[in-house]
């Protein structure tokens, strides 16, 4: 009798109580409208599967509706949303009424549904056919009946909602380290609005594969911050356990010396375990690699089963029947004994939901496929190729296509399955899996021979394309790349105005880069050689509206409103709507510099109506950009705020969040809210999937001003350190995240290393770009920590550092004021937010020498008034400080200080004014005076205990009184009455009797 073991769910769940219980408490505090996510991770092999088969079990036995969906490993290229589609496909088919209905109300999930499942398929977009001047005018258009990304997005999240308003829904997605672009983003927006759904999201992935540079790790790191998400990790067994998990797979029992040996090559990997009681040996004549373990295991198999086990490996999905019978070439009787013997040895598993096959485990299947013969594996590629040109496969047909002609060298077929399958990636939204696509299409173009390459494209198109998909993608780099080699790749027989097409692109991309604008204006210069002396043209038209836009920001505003006007001339002439919505874009934009913000703001609008009228999508964001840029300038932060949230939403619909627009108006957004005091969660904080390393950094540094300003500060410094990398690659990123890590020192109470920082950032920025406005703020940053590091210095008594810090605070205020003076302001006069930073700094440099001007602070804090209100709360918390020790009342200030600091869970700033509060004896409303728990009795009063604490710090009776904000008078007072507690006929000798009584703590470096 052979010795086959009871694998998978069949046996019971070994020493797994802990992850178990995590699990069942997160779908708890789901059913009670807690809605979660759970990341499982773990070595392959150590047993994810099995705990989310016992979860499901569980949840469904507790009337919850369990949705699973698997990632699949297509090695080059992925298919957009796989396991999502997956999960959700029984919906589509639900007898229930409600789900039915739910599903109904929502069209755009028939992107995810098999067709006639519930929902209509999206009818085709009722346009003619697109020319070469349409595709340039519409870049990258998304028809009004071609649902966008947020709305797909929204309607999983809705159908989700809606039926966990009856039942509980959990969500099982496994393998997300093989997730693609599109799932990964769908993932992230799911887990970012978790709120008060019955709704539990469990997703497992391989931590082994997930190392540096993969796509996964960026978005766990990101994930694991929301507070809806925890992470289990599912270590190996320990020698116990590993050894109760094999007995507990035999059929019968185990001599103790296999046990013994199984369970010390497994090296507690449930998997590996399970592998080597599989191959009925002793192991001891098995190599240690997991592959040959794997293999030898398939010995056993006849050779019609291990035939059906090599076909099946060469899928990247689970196989049906069918398709098995038609790859592999045997008889139907023939096959069936091979798939019940493959299936009896548990190296294939049936679904239950559709019949098809797959194996047990991935790294069996990966095993198999490795040790396919070149040759077999290139034909089995090729027949599994066959079938799909036979028989459509609904979406991702293309791209399943591609996968098996390019691994089969069926390149003839592979080039158009690509294209399409970049076509279709982009309808969907996926710009990230189209650039895959399109990639690979340029890895085997020269392989192709002329004659069999798809009509209508050649090797510059390719280039095109790429250079544009990895733009919208948020890699604006290789962006660069593939325009620089789409020039490289011109000839002299290429029309003067596709030569300027690519020209333009390089320009284009350049412009989205740090330091390269002096090759983005030779570029856009040799577009417009090639189309001046033309007629006029939607090329023409084109070059012309860029050029006017390198022109306003090399400050030639003739140049530029001239380039501008003739733009829309040649567009009008020619019907080139969006190159039209482009130059008025700069129209505006030139108006805004010239003082006129009305006329500016009424051609930004023009633009933006013209430019979603031809679909110019591109274009209609820039609009949108630089129209709450207008009302940020003029300090309108709620106008621009809205007019931001609306371009943000508006990209992601039409998938081009992270084009360069799509991030400007991203990062606006989040430093509006930073402003305005609309602080949002941990999602806000976090880059799309796949995006460049310096596109995630430009959203990270506004977000660690968020992460200081709540006083996160271990986070934040690990924040601030990782981003210093990356200050070349955009100005924006040290003027947020240099500022932040100043402000960090500053809270933390190192001033002399927030003044260094400010220093560092102040002198990097002199060497890159002198005089930027936003000097002005750093300025005044560093001002602030030099008049505390001077402080600190004068209560120490050390002169030569309370003259370095003056020092070196004067320094930074030279440097704010002659920003103020010689930088120049987009339109033309300081705004709003200029004036209250200098405001702000001279106010701070009152503190140099001492207390600070309270008529200063109180000025900064009005200039901040236009909505500023986190920096208002700071200015009225330092002018509440100047009130005080100018023996004034304060409360005012403080109360307004304390109720922004609270409502933003500015924690930093709240203990701040508190704790000087408390100093002043001002009583804050909705603060309780904390009384400190004492286990002695306790003769001082607490005013009393405040002035020995300092006395015993080494403090003066007039430095102590400062602290205070009482008279040096009042200091000896309480002094007096202290000893006279104590017994005390020295102050020394009451700190040390206080001491000794536990009346006084060890001081804390707040005070030291």
């Amino acid at each position: 009798m052979l010795l086959v073991p009871r694998l998978g769910s069949g046996i019971p769940l070994v020493a797994r109580t802990h992850e178990m219980r995590r699990l069942r408490a997160a779908f708890a505090r789901a059913d009670r409208g807690e809605a979660g996510a759970v990341l499982l991770s773990g070595d392959a092999g150590v047993g994810k599967t099995r705990l989310l088969t016992a979860l499901g079990e569980h949840v469904q036995a507790c009337g919850a509706l369990v949705l699973t969906g698997r990632c699949i490993d297509v090695r080059e290229g992925g298919l957009p949303y796989l396991p999502f589609a997956e999960a959700l496909a029984p919906l589509g088919s639900a007898a229930d009424p409600a789900v039915a209905a739910a599903v109904r109300a929502r069209p755009a999930l028939g992107r995810l549904l098999p067709q006639g499942q519930g929902v209509e398929e999206p009818r085709a977009a009722e346009h003619p056919p697109m020319t070469s001047n349409d595709r340039e005018t519409m870049v990258r258009p998304r028809p009004e009946q071609d649902l966008g990304q947020l709305q797909l997005f929204d309607a999983v999240l809705g159908v989700l909602t809606e039926i966990a308003e009856s039942r509980p829904v959990v969500i099982l997605l496994e393998d997300l380290h093989w997730a693609d672009a599109s799932t990964r983003n769908l993932l992230s927006f799911l887990l970012s609005r978790l709120r008060a759904q019955r709704l539990l999201v469990v997703g497992s992935y391989r931590e082994e594969d997930v190392h540096r540079r993969h796509p996964l790790r960026g978005l766990l790191a990101e994930l694991v911050r929301l507070a809806t998400v925890e992470r289990v990790d599912l270590q190996p067994f320990g020698a116990v356990d590993a050894r109760k998990f094999v007995e507990a797979l035999a059929d019968e029992p185990l001599p103790t010396d296999v046990v013994a040996d199984i369970v010390t090559r497994s090296q507690g990997n449930p998997f590996f375990a399970e592998e080597l009681l599989a191959t009925k040996t002793e192991c001891n004549d098995l190599p240690a690699g997991l592959a040959e373990v794997l293999l030898s295991r398939l010995e056993r198999l006849s050779p019609d089963a291990r035939r059906v086990v090599r076909v099946l490996s060469v899928a990247t999905e689970p196989v049906m029947h069918a398709a098995l019978a038609a790859v592999c070439g045997l008889g139907e009787l023939e096959l069936d004994e091979a798939l019940r013997e493959a299936v009896q040895h548990h190296v294939l598993v049936v679904l239950l939901t559709d019949g098809s096959y797959i194996f047990r485990h991935a790294l069996l299947q990966e095993a198999v496929y490795g040790d396919l013969l070149p040759g077999e594996r290139s034909r089995m590629h090729a027949a599994y190729a066959a079938r799909i040109k036979a028989r459509p496969q609904g979406r991702g047909h293309d791209a399943k296509l591609a996968y098996h002609s390019m691994q089969s060298s069926d390149l003839v077929t592979a080039l158009p399955a690509l294209l399409r399958a970049m076509d279709e990636a982009e309808k969907l939204g996926a710009p990230g899996s189209a650039l895959q696509h399109v990639e690979q299409a340029l890895s085997i173009w020269d392989a192709v021979a002329p004659a069999d390459r798809p009509e209508g494209y050649d090797e510059l198109r390719l280039l095109y394309e790429a250079s544009y998909f990895a733009g919208t993608s948020g890699e604006p780099e290789r962006a660069v790349a593939f325009a620089r080699s789409a020039t490289q790749a011109l000839t002299p027989e290429i029309p003067n105005d596709r030569a300027a097409k690519v020209w333009r692109r390089l320009a284009d991309a350049l412009l989205a880069l740090e330091g390269t604008l002096d090759e983005a204006v030779a570029a856009i210069d040799r577009a417009w050689d090639l189309v001046k002396d033309t007629e006029p043209s939607s090329a023409r038209a084109w070059v012309l509206a860029s050029r006017a836009g390198f022109l306003r920001i090399l400050e030639e505003p003739e140049a530029a409103l001239d380039s501008a006007l003739a733009a829309v001339a040649d567009a009008q002439a020619v019907g080139a709507a969006g190159a039209e919505a482009s130059a008025l874009v700069t129209l505006g934009t030139l108006a805004d510099s010239a003082g006129n913000a009305d006329e500016a703001r009424e051609r930004l609008r023009q633009a933006e109506r013209t430019a979603r009228d031809a679909g110019a999508l591109n274009t209609e964001n820039r609009a949108t950009y630089f129209l709450a840029l207008s009302y940020d300038d003029q300090g309108r932060l709620a106008d621009a705020l809205e007019h931001a949230t609306r371009g943000v939403a508006r990209a992601e619909e039409a998938g081009l969040s992270w084009s360069a627009y799509g991030l400007e108006l991203r990062a606006r957004q989040l430093m509006l809210r930073y402003l305005i005091g609309d602080w949002p969660d941990e999602s806000a904080g976090r880059a799309g999937r796949g995006v460049s390393s310096a596109v995630a950094a430009r959203i990270l540094a506004i977000w660690s001003l968020f992460v200081v300003a709540r006083g996160r500060f271990d986070e934040a410094a690990k924040l601030v350190a990782g981003l210093r990398q990356h200050w070349t690659a955009d100005m924006q990123i040290p003027l947020s995240a240099g500022g932040a890590g100043i402000e960090l020192a500053y809270w933390r109470g190192e001033h002399a290393e927030a003044v260094r920082r400010a220093e560092d950032l102040i002198g990097w920025l002199e060497r890159i770009e002198p005089a930027l406005l936003a000097g002005i703020r750093i300025a005044a940053l560093g001002v602030s920590a030099a008049a505390a590091q001077a402080a600190d210095a004068r209560i120490h008594g050390d002169r030569a550092a309370v003259g370095a810090a003056v020092a070196a605070g004067e320094r930074m205020l030279a440097h704010g004021r002659m920003c103020s003076v010689v930088g120049q302001p987009r339109s033309g006069t300081l705004g709003p937010e200029g004036r209250a930073w200098l405001a702000r700094l001279e106010a701070a440099a009152s503190c140099l020498s001492g207390r600070g001007d309270a008529q200063l602070w109180s000025a900064a804090a009005e200039a901040f008034g236009y909505g500023a209100v986190y920096e208002q709360a700071i200015c009225r918390w330092h002018e509440a400080e100047a009130l005080l020790a100018a023996d004034a009342d304060a409360s005012s200030s403080l109360e307004a200080a304390h109720a922004v600091a609270v409502r933003l869970g500015a924690v930093p700033l709240r203990d701040a004014v508190r704790d000087l509060a408390h100093r002043a004896r001002v009583e804050l409303a909705g603060v309780e005076p904390a009384a400190p728990a004492r286990t002695v009795t306790d003769p001082l009063t607490d005013r009393e205990r405040d002035v020995l604490e300092r006395v015993a710090l080494g403090r003066t009776n007039r430095q102590v009184g400062e602290e205070l904000y009482i008279s040096e008078k009042t200091v000896s007072v309480h002094l007096s009455r202290v000893m006279a507690k104590l017994g005390a006929s020295r102050r020394a000798e009451a700190v040390a009797i206080a001491y000794d009584r536990g009346l006084l703590t060890a001081p804390t470096a707040e005070h030291a």
